[in-house]
């Protein structure tokens, strides 16, 4: 892709992985990790040492000048800790600000920004953030001086009718539908709040969400690919 770019990166299987090495208990509510202090010391090691420098290294090595962020670098990202409501999420950050300014810096400068889900308080403290939140703030704050696409990429083609049958893509997805999958319990766990944050965006001047397999992201630009395009209508 030739266009300006942000990527935003997970790595939670990993962060998991590591935990059980460690013997740390993994807790998860509705698709979201519950960052205890042990925890929150192993996605800072994962997120914004190991996964971010291995994705920055591969696209250097590919003639992308990339540079690896977490949200307390050129103060990227600020968050605050999640209120304890019903569940107690811990050091988890809800994102109260993206520096466009920073951002758009480095783009102009043909620097591709990699962030890491990691974001800061201001007082010195880290905080565990969803991947897909950062990324839907991020275009949204990015869509007041360019014209903005989210794209989210993973493993599977697009969003699933049956999680197990990849045939099953659902190729648009308004609000209306959303709400009728949500009560039929075929969209749920991790998915949600990656289409919560996907509306979101779209409400708050991005232009275009599309949730596609990595893979095929190499068609986005001839429209020649599978995956789900969100609408609001």
């Amino acid at each position: 892709m030739k266009e300006k770019k942000i990527l935003i990166h997970g790595g939670g299987k990993i962060a998991t992985q590591v935990a059980d090495k460690l013997g740390l208990e993994v807790k998860m509510h509705n698709g979201r990790r519950i960052t205890d202090q042990a925890m929150l010391e192993v996605v800072q090691m994962v997120y914004g040492g190991l996964v971010n420098k291995n994705i920055v290294s591969m696209l250097q090595a590919l003639g992308c000048n990339a540079v690896g962020l977490t949200g307390a670098d050129l103060n990227v990202v600020r968050a605050v800790k999640r209120p304890v409501k019903d569940i107690d999420y811990g050091f988890v950050g809800d994102v109260t600000q993206v520096n466009q300014k920073a951002l758009s810096d480095l783009l102009e400068n043909d620097c591709v920004p990699i962030l890491a889900p990691l974001t800061h308080d201001g007082k010195g403290n880290m905080l565990n953030t969803n991947a897909d939140t950062i990324a839907s703030e991020t275009a949204t704050a990015m869509s007041s001086a360019y014209q903005t696409h989210l794209l989210y990429c993973f493993e599977k083609k697009g969003v699933l009718k049956d999680v197990n049958d990849e045939s099953s893509v659902i190729t648009s997805l308004n609000e209306k539908n959303y709400a009728e999958y949500l009560a039929q319990n075929v969209i749920f766990a991790g998915m949600i709040p990656k289409l919560d944050n996907a509306f979101s965006a779209l409400k708050k001047g991005v232009r275009e969400v599309v949730i596609l397999e990595a893979d095929n992201l190499q068609n986005i630009e001839n429209q020649y690919f599978i995956g789900t395009r969100i609408t609001l209508q």
